[in-house]
C-alpha cells in the first residue's frame, strides 16, 4: 500500500520540534519502505527539511499557499487504497485514503485562548475524527485526548514515544573555558519557549537564591523580559543564546550543573532526555508526560514553587549524588530512539 507524507509542518516552522520528529521519522522509513510520495515545498526554508533529499520523482503536490493551504484538508487523485500520515493535522478527503494523525499536545487547547485556540482546536480535532489510526507521543497525551474527545473510540489511538538524538552524548575531553558563557558546572540551563506554563519567572527567582549562573537557551529576550530578569540576577549572571544546534547544546548540556525545566504541561518534553544523554542533571515537576519520560530521579519536584526548585539546586553540589543521578539519565535515555519510533510507525502502517 502507498504511503504519503505531508510535509506542511515544513513550512509552518523554520525550526521546531515537531520538524525535528518528522525529519527522522521519514529519514528511517524511506529505507524500509519503496512505495512513498510527498506533499512538499522545495522553496521551504526549514532547517529539518535542508538535511532531507527527496526526489522530485516521489513529490506528488507541491504545497501551495501554504498559510491558507495549512489548515485545509487534502485532496488528492489516487486509485487504491493508500496511508496518508500529515505532519501537521492535515487529513485526506479521499474516500480510500486511510489517515493517520500525530497528536504532540494539547498546548493550545489548555492554555491558548481566543480565535487562534478555536481554529486550532477545530483542525486538530477534525483530523483526529476523520483518522483510521491516532498516534500520540506519551501516555499523558493520549488521556488528554480521550478527555477531550470521549466520542473518539480510544482502540485506534496508539502511543509512540519520540525519540533522542545521538548528537547529545558525554564528552570526555576537558573543555576550553573561552567557549563557555560560564565556567563548568557554575551554570543551569532554562531551554525552550517561555510561555507563562513553562514557569521561566520562576526559575529566575530560585537561581537567584543559589551560587548558580543562568543560561537562557531560546529566543532572544525583549525588552520586558529582560527587566524582569535583572530584577533578581544582573546581567553577569545570566546569558541568552538563540538558535544552538546540537553541536554546541550537547556542548552546553555537558558542563552545565543541571538542566532546569519545570514546565506545568508537556506533550513529551524532549529536552529531558537530551541532557540525560549528554550526562546532565535535570530538575522537572512531576507532572503531564514529564514522569514517563524522566525516569526515577531524586531531582523531580514534586510540586511547583520557589522553596522545592531552590531545595533541588541545592542537591547539585552533592557530588555522589550526581554521579548517581547522571547514571541513572543515561540509563534511562536508552530507552528511546529515533529508529525505535520509525520501528512503531512502521508496525502501524503494515496494520493497516
Amino acid at each position: 500500500m502507498r504511503l504519503v507524507y505531508d510535509n506542511i509542518v515544513f513550512d509552518i516552522q523554520r525550526y521546531g520540534g515537531i520538524s525535528v520528529v518528522w525529519q527522522e521519522l521519514l529519514s528511517r522509513v524511506s529505507g524500509q519502505m519503496q512505495d512513498i510520495g510527498y506533499l512538499d515545498d522545495r522553496q521551504s526554508t526549514n532547517y529539518s527539511r535542508g538535511k532531507m533529499d527527496i526526489p522530485d520523482s516521489a513529490v506528488m503536490q507541491q504545497i501551495k499557499h501554504p498559510r491558507l493551504s495549512r489548515y485545509l484538508p487534502v485532496r488528492l487523485k489516487m486509485d487504491s487504497p493508500f496511508i496518508f500520515h500529515s505532519s501537521y493535522y492535515r487529513y485526506c478527503t479521499h474516500p480510500k485514503a486511510l489517515n493517520v494523525t500525530t497528536v504532540h499536545d494539547f498546548t493550545y487547547e489548555l492554555f491558548v485562548k481566543g480565535l487562534k485556540q478555536k481554529i486550532h482546536t477545530w483542525q486538530k480535532f477534525s483530523a483526529i475524527r476523520n483518522s483510521a489510526a491516532v498516534v500520540c507521543i506519551s501516555e499523558n497525551t493520549r488521556r488528554d485526548l480521550l478527555r477531550l474527545l470521549p466520542d473518539v473510540d480510544e482502540r485506534k489511538v496508539k502511543v509512540i514515544y519520540n525519540g533522542v538524538s545521538e548528537a547529545f552524548h558525554v564528552i570526555d575531553q576537558k573543555p576550553v573555558e573561552a567557549e563557555l558563557p560560564f565556567p563548568s558546572r557554575s551554570y543551569v540551563v532554562f531551554i525552550g519557549r517561555r510561555d507563562p506554563y513553562k514557569n521561566f519567572d520562576l526559575t529566575v527567582r530560585s537561581v537567584a537564591a543559589t551560587v548558580y549562573n543562568l543560561l537562557i537557551i531560546g529566543g532572544q529576550l525583549d525588552d520586558e523580559e529582560r527587566r524582569d530578569v535583572e530584577r533578581f540576577l544582573p546581567s553577569s549572571r545570566y546569558k541568552c543564546l538563540s538558535r544552538v544546534f546540537d553541536e554546541h547544546l550537547n556542548f552546553y548540556y555537558n558542563h552545565a550543573a543541571a538542566v532546569v525545566y519545570p514546565s506545568s504541561y508537556e506533550g513529551f518534553g524532549l529536552p529531558v532526555l537530551e541532557a540525560q544523554r549528554a550526562g546532565c542533571p535535570v530538575i522537572a515537576l512531576n507532572a503531564s508526560s514529564i514522569p514517563e519520560v524522566i525516569g526515577e530521579t531524586t531531582l523531580l519536584m514534586q510540586k511547583l514553587s520557589e522553596e522545592e526548585l531552590v531545595s533541588k539546586l541545592r542537591l547539585l553540589g552533592n557530588d555522589e549524588l550526581m554521579r548517581q543521578v547522571r547514571d541513572a539519565g543515561l540509563r534511562n535515555a536508552s530507552r528511546f530512539s529515533w529508529q525505535k519510533m520509525a520501528d512503531e510507525y512502521m508496525k502501524l502502517y503494515q496494520s493497516f
